[in-house]
């Protein structure tokens, strides 16, 4: 079943982080089909510029080749994927949330996230 990556979890797994669960990181390494949004690099460049992510320095000048090499897919920001993000009720504020959401919506898979508050949506949160 393909799955998409929170950007969390996408971080947790290139600095094999113990934050990531030992279910997450089997899911990771078995599933055939592993996503990881645009929404995710927009939200790494950004708050490693800012300072905020300092642990992704490895990873963040070159995003798309770090993916490849995974061998995770790119999933791009489609209008139906920013058009529901802008139109989600609900208790979640940030806009990368919102648009990881959206994604995990329309496409139909399961999020990768430990946020609890994504259980609000209609969407399969793992973790």
């Amino acid at each position: 079943m393909p799955i998409l990556l929170d950007t969390h979890a996408l971080i947790w797994w290139s600095i094999d982080a113990p934050q990531l669960s030992q279910s997450v990181a089997e899911a990771i390494r078995t599933e055939e089909v592993i996503y990881v949004s645009a929404a995710s690099a927009f939200e790494i460049a950004t708050k490693y510029r800012l300072g905020k992510l300092p642990q992704v320095e490895r990873i963040v000048a070159d995003l798309g080749s770090y993916v490849a090499a995974q061998g995770f897919h790119e999933l791009p920001i489609s209008i139906q994927h920013a058009q529901t993000a802008g139109t989600l009720p609900g208790p979640s504020r940030d806009p990368f949330d919102r648009l990881l959401i959206a994604q995990a919506m329309v496409e139909a898979l399961p999020l990768v996230s430990i946020e609890q508050p994504f259980d609000a949506y209609p969407i399969r949160r793992l973790w």
